[in-house]
Formats: structure tokens, sequence, C-alpha cells
């Protein structure tokens, strides 16, 4: 779990050392390239056998997908890392707090909100726009959870998010040629979006799927809580980003409010 966490850090901290040149854009079309590359060659979907009521929220999925890494890395170029992989993680704390009905849990909820508002407050320095990307990387992070449970009822194995996959490294291929035409790559640029797209999808992936094999659901989502510090770590020791009290304070927030939640299911 660890080492998924911080390859998925890493993995965008790397992937923003290429905007200069590739822009937010290019190295998500690049990412996307590579997921499917992965996704793919381990799920093998049998497209051709696909029903309509399997394709339906195969193609929402692939929308959710692109839109949710595009809107992310688009904010790591505006508010760096560890804010943005923080507004983010909103997305699936949300609808994790959202099926809960204890009074811990709105307990958990409240000081939630808290340090949102803490790290959404009004200053001169605020990049509005960049937090509103943020906080819609944390819609599609919480649709792809939803979609992503659809999917896997309707088709077997890794074959749905393999379709998906796929689907949207075929959208992002115009924007790769306009971003290849109008901001040509560098060999650095490119071997930077690539290893983005290994460390922050195919290890990740792979990772995942083999922990869930030995790490009870509660426990793994327990641990997704230590993401938006590891992302402001990697922020401040690989690329120089480093966070104020407060938005030191409002991630503290957040991550002690689902790290109690699921710390007490079942308690």
């Amino acid at each position: 779990m660890l080492g998924s966490g911080l390859s998925n850090q890493i993995g965008a901290a790397v992937g923003s050392l290429a905007f200069p040149v590739l822009g937010p854009a290019g190295v998500v079309a690049v990412r996307q390239y590579v997921a499917a590359a992965v996704l793919l060659a381990v799920g093998r979907p049998r497209l051709r056998s696909f029903t309509w009521r399997q394709w339906w929220p195969v193609l929402l999925l692939a929308l959710v997908f692109g839109t949710m890494n595009l809107s992310l890395y688009t904010a790591i170029d505006r508010i760096g890392l560890g804010l943005a992989v923080m507004l983010e993680f909103l997305g699936p704390l949300t609808i994790a707090l959202a099926a809960a009905r204890r009074r811990v849990d709105a307990a958990c909820a409240v000081v939630a909100a808290g340090g949102v508002v803490v790290l959404l407050r009004p200053r001169p320095s605020a990049d509005y726009l960049g937090m509103g990307l943020g906080l819609l990387a944390a819609a599609c992070w919480a649709s792809y959870i939803l979609l992503n449970r659809t999917v896997g009822r309707r088709i077997p194995g890794a074959q749905g998010s393999a379709a998906a996959a796929c689907v949207s490294a075929v959208v992002f291929l115009p924007v790769g040629a306009a971003v290849a035409l109008h901001r040509p790559p560098t060999a650095a640029a490119l071997a930077y979006a690539v290893v983005a797209g290994v460390l922050s999808s195919a290890v990740p992936y792979l990772a995942d799927l083999f922990t869930l094999r030995h790490v009870a659901a509660q426990s793994f989502g327990l641990f997704m809580s230590v993401n938006p510090v590891l992302a402001a770590l990697v922020g401040w020791v690989g690329l120089g980003q480093g966070l104020g009290w407060a938005e030191a304070g409002g991630i503290a927030a957040v991550v002690a409010a689902n790290a109690f939640s699921m710390a007490t299911r079942g308690s």
C-alpha cells in the first residue's frame, strides 16, 4: 500500500516536470496511452461481446477517467501537488461519509468541512481556478468509484476498466497530436510523461489489485487517507512546493477525519 501511494504521487511529481514542454494536457494524453496499454494487457476485454447495457457505463467511465486526470494535472500545475491531491481526495471521502449513518461520521464530516474551508479561504494569493479544478477532480473521482462498481457488476474481471482506458486513450489521440504539433516534445519531456504513466497508472493498479487480495477493504480505505500527506511530502521534497501552516492544518483535518472514521468502522 505504501509503495502504491508513493508511486502514484512520485509519478504525478515527475509528470509535472514535463509541463513546461508538453503542458498538463500533453502529459495526461501520454498517461492515458500508458494506462490503456497496461490495462489492455491485463484485462484483455472482449469488446465485440459487450452489450449496450455494458457499454454505456464503460463510456461514462472513460469520460470521467480522462476528465479526472486532466483536471488534477492542471490543478497540480496551478496550485501544487499537495493541495491538488488533497482537494481530489474529497471525492472518495465524500462517498465514504455519505454512506455512513453514525454520529461519529457526521462529526468527521464537520471536521473535514472545516479543513476544506481553511484550504479554500479567500486570500490575495489564492488560485481559485486551480482549486476549482481540484474540486472537479474530486467529483470525477467520486463518479469513478460509483461507475467502477457498476462496470464491475456487469463486466467480468478487469475487462470493463481496460475498455474504458482504451476509449479514453482514443479520445486523447487528437490531444496528443495537437500538443505534438504546437509544442514539439523533447526526449526528456516524453520520458517524464511516460514515467508518470507507469508510476501513476500501471504500478498503483497492479499493486492495489494484489493488495486487496490480502488486506481488508477497511484497512485499505484507512491507508488511502495517507495519500494527501504523501503528496505534500513529495511536493515539498521533490518539487520544492512548501505549504503554509494553514494549508497544512486544513490537510491534517481532512486526513484525520477520514482516518478516524475508517478506524472506528465496526466498533
